[in-house]
């Protein structure tokens, strides 16, 4: 079975967390709420973090405030991210 790389809020579906790998090879975590605003991040720690990676995200999803849980699993696991502007 492979990895899990998207993930929705369990109580209203509306929170999408994921991550994917851009043209350029670097992986990116995206999310976006019920209103259709998107936040994309790139992720600027070495390769192969994937499975930290996920936890994280699975771990954020499940919480109230999404964003600023991502944040604080993402620093639990040493997990440096970059803000993209899009």
């Amino acid at each position: 079975m492979g990895t899990q790389t998207t993930f929705h809020a369990p109580g209203n579906g509306a929170d999408f967390l994921g991550w994917r790998v851009s043209r350029a090879g670097t992986t990116e975590i995206v999310y976006e709420d019920g209103a259709a605003h998107r936040m994309v991040w790139r992720v600027c720690s070495a390769a192969g973090c994937e499975e930290s990676l996920t936890e994280a995200l699975q771990q954020a999803v499940r919480a109230g405030r999404v964003v600023p849980a991502l944040i604080e699993e993402l620093k639990k696991r040493s997990i440096a991210v970059e803000r993209l502007n899009l």
